[in-house]
């Protein structure tokens, strides 16, 4: 399941998340499970000339994410895995930050980072010209419901009803799952 909160400029999606990777290090190694949040740049199209028609809408870049994921081996919703990339280099991110603060108490970190949006947004690089001018105020309103959504989809991955490994999960190429 994938949730989507368009602002201005940027927006927030957050979804359910099975990965298999195998070239992670020593002690990572193994299917993961949780969820991702990332906040992205929303792109309004052309909507051809009336203002009937519906207007695309398109998620683009990445500015942060936070990954809340857990190794498939170790207890449901121990999020033993949880980091967050606080930057990109295009489509990819720059590092992945664990921190004793998120490792602790993964979904309370998060709500706090997300009830500051401008601290947040400072640490992606992103400039108040960047954004619309009432994202960061639209962001920190939706704050309750994005936290919902993060929530039930920790819920729902934790008792297996999502993040589920996908049918092709033996080929041996790193594979991602969302949705």
């Amino acid at each position: 399941m994938l949730y989507a909160f368009g602002f201005e400029r940027i927006g927030v999606v957050v979804g359910d998340l099975y990965l298999v990777d195998p070239s992670l290090p020593a002690g990572r190694e193994g299917p993961e499970r949780g969820i991702r949040l990332e906040v992205r740049m929303f792109e309004r199209g052309d909507a051809g000339g009336s203002l009937y028609k519906a207007w695309p809408i398109t998620l683009e870049r990445p500015l942060w994410r936070a990954d809340l994921l857990e190794s498939v081996s170790s207890p449901p919703g121990s999020l033993d895995r949880a980091h967050y990339h606080p930057s990109f280099n295009g489509w990819g991110p720059v590092d992945d930050v664990f921190t004793p603060e998120l490792s602790a108490d993964p979904v309370g970190w998060l709500a706090d980072r997300l009830a500051r949006p401008d601290a947040l947004l400072a640490e992606a690089g992103l400039g108040p010209d960047e954004v619309g001018p009432h994202d960061v105020a639209d962001l920190h309103a939706a704050h309750p419901d994005i936290m919902r959504a993060v929530r039930q989809l920790i819920d729902t991955a934790a008792g297996g009803l999502r993040a589920r490994p996908p049918e092709w999960e033996q080929l041996e190429s790193a594979r991602i799952s969302w949705l």
